[in-house]
């Protein structure tokens, strides 16, 4: 039987209304109309507790929530907002001798301009989302963005990007992630839905191949994080950090089901019978590893003997793993991935969501507790959880 306390979590309305809370949250003072862009440390009232760092992450995906909500919303401030953070991104971001972007800003100078794939997949959705919404000048930023990562770090080698390259091109790291490759094939997938480039989607399809196919191979089928430059799994890198932000180390339950989203979302575009099953497998493995059955959520990550390694629970991948499964549950039509929809929301609802002042803690440990009161520090933006509703609204 249903909690009737609970709201109806498969409905359009109430996916929608939540979308509306969140941005309710962030607009419009998040908007830096002194500096430019936005600003993006906020504590779990909205009051700001950094008003000069600005991170690529961040700067982008406020770019992705403003577009998103004025597709979906008809307001002209939130498409007003969204070209507001282009202009950022374009006077304060991007190096124009270069043509890098800077990881990160105080304020209108540069402080890490290390370029980083995982940065530029974010400003190739940035410009997609955008041009969706409207904004034309943005498809030559499309392209623009997908020929700076051919030239510095796509490998016609091994048909996948690179990760990290230094501010004037000229070092490359050894390093080599999935993390990026994931992104860059969600943004690569939004610039093929915006332009109807064949070219980004087969790149897209190219992408999710090679992780889910090639390089799940060497990891009995899952995906694992960290490589060597020859695409080889490096069992070791960041064993003594499970919690790092961006190169965690171990299975990361997350970006099974990210992925599962992914393909379920190419198979829209590309009939090949691989995609669903693949899909299935990630998101299965993901919740039978990752479901904390005492205490309810998806935990961070799992090691290759199968141990948590990391019992946080992040808001990212509670919203990554409902989205995945209300896809499934559509593709299939199978209650079991509805089941876990409503599993992952009723967890989220009553554990990850502010209710007071709206959006989603960051982070709660395995007893679903708060660290801090840090709601949103650079690179959160609750891009994850307003994306989430609104690929569900696909499902529904």
């Amino acid at each position: 039987m249903s909690n009737p306390s609970l709201p109806k979590f498969k409905s359009k309305g109430f996916l929608i209304e939540h979308v509306k809370s969140i941005m309710a949250f962030y607009h419009p003072h998040c908007i830096d109309n002194n500096d430019g862009g936005f600003f993006q440390h906020f504590r779990d009232d909205g009051s700001i507790y950094d008003f000069e760092t600005r991170h690529l992450v961040s700067s982008t995906r406020f770019i992705f929530n403003y577009s998103m909500a004025a597709i979906h919303f008809d307001n002209n401030d939130y498409l007003d907002a969204a070209l507001h953070g282009i202009e950022y991104l374009r006077n304060s971001h991007l190096n124009k001798e270069t043509g890098g972007y800077a990881w990160t800003m105080k304020g209108n100078e540069a402080d890490d301009s290390t370029n980083y794939c995982y940065g530029l997949a974010f400003v190739l959705l940035a410009y997609s989302t955008a041009y969706k919404a409207g904004i034309e000048k943005s498809k030559d930023y499309i392209d623009e963005t997908f020929e700076l990562m051919e030239k510095h770090f796509w490998s016609k080698e091994h048909e996948l990007y690179s990760d990290e390259i230094s501010a004037d091109w000229s070092n490359v790291s050894k390093y080599r992630g999935q993390n990026a490759n994931m992104h860059s094939c969600e943004a690569l997938i939004s610039a093929f839905e915006a332009t109807n480039e064949q070219k980004y989607l087969d790149r897209a399809h190219l992408i999710a191949n090679n992780i889910c196919n090639k390089q799940a191979s060497l990891a009995d089928e899952l995906i694992w994080e960290h490589y060597d430059s020859n695409w080889q799994i490096d069992w070791t890198y960041n064993k003594d950090r499970p919690d790092d932000l961006f190169r965690p180390w171990g299975f990361q339950v997350g970006h099974l089901t990210e992925w599962a989203k992914l393909l379920v979302i190419l198979e829209r575009y590309i009939d090949e019978e691989w995609l669903i099953p693949r899909a299935v497998k990630l998101f299965d493995d993901a919740v039978e590893m990752g479901w904390d059955e005492k205490s309810g959520g998806l935990v961070y990550g799992f090691a290759p003997n199968g141990d948590v390694c990391d019992s946080d629970k992040y808001f990212w991948v509670q919203a990554e793993s409902l989205a995945a499964a209300a896809l499934l549950a559509q593709r299939m039509n199978d209650e079991y991935y509805w089941k876990w929809y409503d599993r992952i929301w009723t967890y989220s609802w009553n554990h990850m969501i502010d209710q007071k002042y709206g959006a989603w803690f960051r982070i709660l440990d395995s007893s679903n507790q708060k660290y801090d009161d840090l709601k949103s520090p650079a690179g959160k933006t609750d891009y994850h959880t307003m994306g989430a509703c609104y690929e569900s609204l696909n499902a529904i």
